[in-house]
């Protein structure tokens, strides 16, 4: 699920790119609505594991990324990336972060614990605005570190209620997390579809070497299972990048705060698919433990909107001032 969905940095809520448009709404909500049917797209590549799924996803996303590259003319802001080895370097490390999140979520989808994928990406949020106090130390406001509360105090209850730790959960919401404030660091100076493409890049030898010893060792899935097969794996690419053009499209057209509101859809699919499609067992534990995470979702969600708010209002009166102190200097 991890497609580079890092929410941009604000924007002025007064440049054309941040006005709420029918086009940026349309693009965001397919984004998130892909993104959040992937629990129902990975169980078609099956007999393949979840390590060759994810091994033909970094193979052909990178040849779809390629292909796009020539279709937009953008080898050039690629090219001038592969020339940065410090940004470059940086990427690797995001890649395997990112390698390592496909992973965890294809076998959350492949072994029937789905409700967990959905769980790692609700709790993600709560993660994230952990790292900034830990790493960039940040000062979080009271809302915030009583939705951090509610947020730990969701994972005692399912661990301790369910009777393990939901690792699959807290891994997505590590890599995913840290993936996000590597992509922080040097997404001004990186667009999605140059990183992205670098960032497969950087995945792809491994990758590429893995499927070439299981076609040797004839245990492969490529071929011997149809066409249909080998189509359903190389589309893989496909699924990957598609998602991400909507969302930057929408990403350039939204305020933060939408984008912000968006992103729940794709947890709440998943989570839908898992409980309602393919009847995941939800003890009451779970269901506490979701609940805990939904009330600190909201108080999150309702304190960045009021400070979004307070902020614009600042904005306006600090405008409004230096107007009126340059109508008095005039006279």
């Amino acid at each position: 699920m991890a497609d580079e969905r890092t929410i941009p940095a604000p924007t002025d809520g007064a440049t054309p790119a941040a006005r709420p448009g029918r086009g940026g709404l349309a693009a965001g909500i397919g984004a998130y609505l892909l993104w959040g049917g992937l629990p129902l797209y990975f169980p078609l590549l099956q007999p393949s594991g979840a390590v060759e799924i994810i091994a033909h996803r970094v193979v052909w996303s990178l040849l779809f990324c390629l292909l796009l590259l020539v279709a937009t003319r953008s080898w050039r802001p690629f090219a001038e990336l592969l020339r940065r080895p410090r940004t470059l370097a940086t990427l690797g490390v995001a890649a395997v972060l990112l390698a390592i999140n496909w992973l965890v979520f294809v076998y959350g989808i492949l072994t029937d614990q789905v409700v967990d994928d959905a769980l790692g990406y609700f709790i993600n949020p709560l993660v994230t605005v952990g790292l900034a106090v830990l790493v960039l130390r940040e000062r979080l406001r009271r809302v915030q570190w009583a939705a951090l509360a509610f947020g730990a105090a969701a994972v005692v209850v399912i661990t301790v209620g369910y009777g393990r730790v939901p690792w699959i959960a807290l891994s997505l919401t590590a890599s995913f997390a840290l993936y996000g404030l590597i992509k922080k660091q040097v997404g001004r100076s990186v667009g999605a579809l140059p990183g992205l493409a670098a960032e497969t890049l950087v995945l792809t030898p491994v990758a590429a070497g893995y499927l070439v010893w299981l076609q040797v060792a004839g245990t492969g899935s490529f071929t011997g299972h149809g066409g249909w097969h080998a189509a359903a794996l190389a589309s893989a690419g496909v699924v990957t990048a598609v998602p991400l053009l909507l969302f930057n499209s929408a990403a350039r057209r939204l305020p933060l705060s939408v984008i912000g509101l968006l992103q729940y859809l794709t947890p709440v699919l998943q989570f839908l698919t898992g409980v309602l499609l393919l009847h995941e067992h939800m003890p009451p534990a779970r269901w506490w433990g979701f609940g805990l995470v939904w009330v600190a979702l909201v108080m999150l969600a309702a304190d960045g909107l009021r400070h979004r708010r307070t902020q614009v209002l600042e904005a306006r009166a600090a405008v409004d001032a230096s107007g009126d102190c340059e109508a008095v200097a005039e006279r």
